[in-house]
């Protein structure tokens, strides 16, 4: 395994705005940043994300990981090593991955992942992986169902589940392999994809469009079967078909 570093904080605004404050002084990567409780987390598109203690709020700082454009390719990554970690804690529980950015049990959210990248001023690429995933608590008055860890019967403290998450996102990392190894990673991701085969609805920033959820092709997009013919979409809010559309 690489030589991570770990380190835990108290509080903080947020585990990735740290990460990345670190690559910008200068940072040579492979760092985790945890806080057991976040005051400014957030989620894709800047959503709020709650932060309570005794959830994990972690971020990976990499640098230079591969070129830029492959950089997305590192949210699926992350999905199938979340996965790993919980199933290696609760292999009795049967955790799903949303498109693009969830974790979920019985259709319940349980977990998010954020992939923020930067140029830096000598011209490396920083890539930041943050995590966050309701261990013992989770938001409640949502428009979509969550859950967390201890509602399904299993009480892990963050600091444990961190350490089986830095092993196997380590794992992962390797057989992506800096995008060489994406197809093993996309295979792996599929086998744990909710909703695959069913009908899907996806927010876009102006529209829905509604259709079968087929597959991730070779880049990650969402490919969906819809009466006028495949979509390939490279973002956006996904529902089962008939559930509400929200911005949460």
């Amino acid at each position: 395994m690489r030589g991570y570093r770990v380190e835990t904080f108290e509080v903080l605004g947020s585990t990735s705005d740290e990460a990345l404050a670190r690559a910008r002084a200068g940072d040579l990567g492979c760092l985790w940043i945890m806080a057991r409780e976040q005051t400014a987390g957030r989620g894709r598109l800047g959503r709020p994300w709650d932060s309570p203690a005794g959830n994990l709020h972690a971020s990976l700082l990499l640098i230079d990981p591969a070129p830029p454009r492959l950089a997305p390719q590192l949210g699926f990554v992350a999905g199938v090593a979340l996965v790993d970690a919980l199933r290696s804690l609760a292999p009795h529980i049967a955790f799903q991955l949303k498109w693009p950015n969830d974790a979920l049990c019985d259709g319940a959210k349980l977990a998010g992942v954020l992939v923020e990248g930067s140029t830096l001023a000598n011209a490396k690429f920083a890539v930041c992986i943050g995590f966050g995933v309701d261990c013992a608590h989770n938001p409640d008055g949502l428009a979509y169902p969550a859950t967390n860890l201890a509602a399904l019967g299993l009480f892990c403290p963050p600091e444990l589940l961190l350490q089986g998450l830095v092993q196997s996102c380590d794992h992962w990392l390797g057989i992506w392999a800096g995008g060489a190894g994406f197809a093993a990673v996309r295979s792996h991701w599929l086998a744990h994809a909710a909703n695959l085969g069913a009908p899907i609805r996806v927010g876009r920033a102006d529209h829905v469009i509604e259709g079968v959820f087929e597959t991730i092709d070779a880049d990650g997009r969402l490919i969906l079967a819809t009466p006028s013919g495949r979509t390939a979409l490279e973002a956006g809010d996904v529902f089962p078909s008939g559930a509400a559309l929200t911005n949460g």
